[in-house]
């Protein structure tokens, strides 16, 4: 069976909203909205992760367990990794190798630049870049076949099958 991964930029932040550090920056209105709305997009395709991994930091948190509701997986069911907060591409790829290999679906929950550079870095090729430049806006979804191999992901290893954002959404 394939795997596949699942990229998700954390919903828009609410950068009056009082927090004393960028990490514990809480979700915007429009992020509290838009996180449920992917993550009942992701249960009507059937996309359920067998792993969540998420940054802790407040926003990707709250995004995370937003989606996780939708898709009726509790709280204990992701993995929270400080790893992917502030990543670059080589830590991103550092936590990728450490998934199991029976995790067929997993969901992964940062921050760009991070998760552009790693999904330019899978897909190669197959990305197109938009015309405002913004490949992964905030709550934006990418789909990406994966190899075997979570452990040895070389440049434009996996299929982009999709970005979804949430203006896309109903």
């Amino acid at each position: 069976m394939p795997r596949e991964l699942l990229i998700l930029r954390h919903a828009k932040s609410d950068w009056d909203g009082g927090a004393t550090s960028d990490f514990e920056r809480p979700l915007a209105k429009r992020g509290r909205k838009d996180a449920p709305r992917v993550g009942e997009w992701l249960y009507r395709e059937g996309m359920i992760p067998t792993l969540i991994i998420s940054s802790p930091a407040q926003r990707a948190r709250e995004t995370a367990l937003k989606v996780c509701k939708c898709l009726d997986l509790a709280k204990r069911d992701i993995v929270w990794d400080a790893d992917i907060y502030e990543a670059d591409l080589p830590a991103l790829l550092g936590v990728l190798s450490r998934v199991p290999a029976s995790a067929r679906l997993v969901l992964l929950v940062g921050h760009n630049p991070g998760l552009e550079d790693l999904l330019r870095y899978l897909a190669g090729a197959d990305v197109d870049e938009p015309d405002d430049g913004k490949l992964l806006p905030t709550a934006a979804v990418a789909r990406l076949e994966m190899p075997d191999d979570w452990s040895h992901l070389e440049l434009g290893c996996a299929g982009l099958v999709g970005i979804v954002r949430p203006r896309q959404l109903k």
